[in-house]
């Protein structure tokens, strides 16, 4: 027998639950691409990114996901044979990197392994080293969701202007946007890229690229950028067409507002606490569950994990027999472990992700929280039992 037949729930670190509003907003014929209607839609959704990313800056959009806006980034700001500073945190700080790479671009890799935020004192030390100010830019990931650590963006900027270092700072957002607090303007980030999948509550397809007006300078000095990357049409277009660099992605645009509507109504205060809240209940769990098993977040200090995605780890093999218990008997399903780099347990069979951004709330949180206690009892999973009251206790206590 199966307990899964129902609607399901895709706890995975992205693409994360799309809200029924997105859906029916996109559930729609095509319309017509040159209709004032869609312009003005646009223009509309413009301000409300920035919302999302407090800035009062540019953004350019684009037809692609988290690793297309990466590469947007670097194509509007480092021409091949410069230098980049990867101080990674996890696979997707390497993956920027290897975009980098890809473009021609030196990358100077600073290795933080996946349980330690960027170290700003490692950074000084690069920087000051780097006589010849050669270094173009700091690829800095905010969270990296496949070691759900959370770095401070804004030490970044500070160690730029103590050094007098005039590398652009870049900062990934794409897991933390619309979910753990981030102040673009604030903190100093030069350029911010995200995607549509996770905070914004919209299916993959939207890549975004937010830059102030030392980024565009520096953009303005490049030697070559490519008609399709190029982010100044697209940020202040002169025709409708050029938002997208071609025809728009209507039914993104769609869901996207609707997205952006339900973020307006809640407020991002208010967003930043309920995830900051749920965070919590699950890493009451987790803590508890761990009192007599094997089961550990991945990041020790709560001040750093990320309120967006919760990394663990179980025992070699434990991790993909409870990610297959829930989903094939509970409909939950949860993400692989990613990233993760054990000689002992080579194909990460020990690890999991636990998604928790965007549409979700106490009682998505607390079943899901049940389904998994469920699935390490009837696994054999030695586990503390009460991990779920444990959740519910730290909910009623926010």
């Amino acid at each position: 027998m199966t307990l899964a037949s129902g609607r399901s729930h895709i706890a995975i670190p992205g693409p994360s639950v799309i809200p029924d509003a997105v859906l029916q907003a996109m559930h729609r014929p095509a319309p017509d691409i040159y209709d004032a209607e869609l312009l003005a839609m646009v223009q509309g959704i413009v301000p409300d990114l920035k919302y999302v990313a407090q800035t009062d800056q540019d953004v350019a959009i684009y037809i692609s996901n988290g690793h297309g806006a990466w590469e947007a980034s670097l194509a509007n700001t480092v021409a091949p044979g410069e230098t980049v500073l990867v101080p990674a945190c996890g696979r997707f700080g390497h993956g920027w990197a290897e975009v980098a790479r890809g473009l021609g671009i030196n990358v100077e890799l600073l290795e933080h392994g996946r349980q330690t935020p960027i170290d700003a004192e490692r950074v000084r030390a690069a920087l000051l080293a780097d006589k010849g100010q050669k270094i173009k830019a700091i690829l800095a990931v905010h969270v990296d969701t496949s070691s759900s650590v959370r770095s401070d963006i804004m030490t970044v900027r500070t160690v730029l202007e103590e050094t007098g270092h005039p590398a652009l700072l870049m900062a990934d957002c794409v897991a933390s946007l619309g979910c753990d607090v981030y102040r673009m303007d604030a903190w100093g980030a030069d350029v911010t890229v995200s995607a549509c999948q996770k905070g914004l509550m919209t299916p993959p397809g939207l890549g975004l690229v937010f830059f102030n007006e030392r980024a565009a300078e520096v953009q303005r000095a490049m030697p070559a950028v490519s008609n399709y990357w190029n982010w100044r049409p697209r940020a202040n277009p002169e025709m409708f067409y050029q938002y997208f660099g071609g025809t728009a992605p209507t039914h993104h645009i769609y869901g996207l507002r609707a997205a952006l509507d339900m973020i307006r109504a809640e407020g991002l205060d208010a967003i930043w606490a309920r995830h900051a809240t749920l965070a919590g209940a699950i890493w009451a769990a987790v803590e508890h569950w761990g009192q007599d098993g094997p089961m550990r977040l991945n990041i020790a200090e709560p001040a750093l994990r990320s309120h967006a995605v919760t990394a663990l780890s179980l025992g070699k093999g434990q991790g993909d027999r409870l990610r297959a218990w829930c989903r094939d008997v509970a409909g939950v399903t949860l993400g692989i472990g990613l990233g993760v780099e054990d000689p002992d347990d080579p194909t990460a069979s020990g690890y999991f992700r636990i998604g928790h951004m965007g549409h979700v709330n106490a009682h998505m949180i607390l079943g899901l929280l049940g389904v998994i206690e469920a699935g390490l009892t009837a696994l054999d999973i030695p586990h503390k039992a009460g991990g779920a009251t444990a959740a519910a206790q730290a909910l009623a206590r926010r």
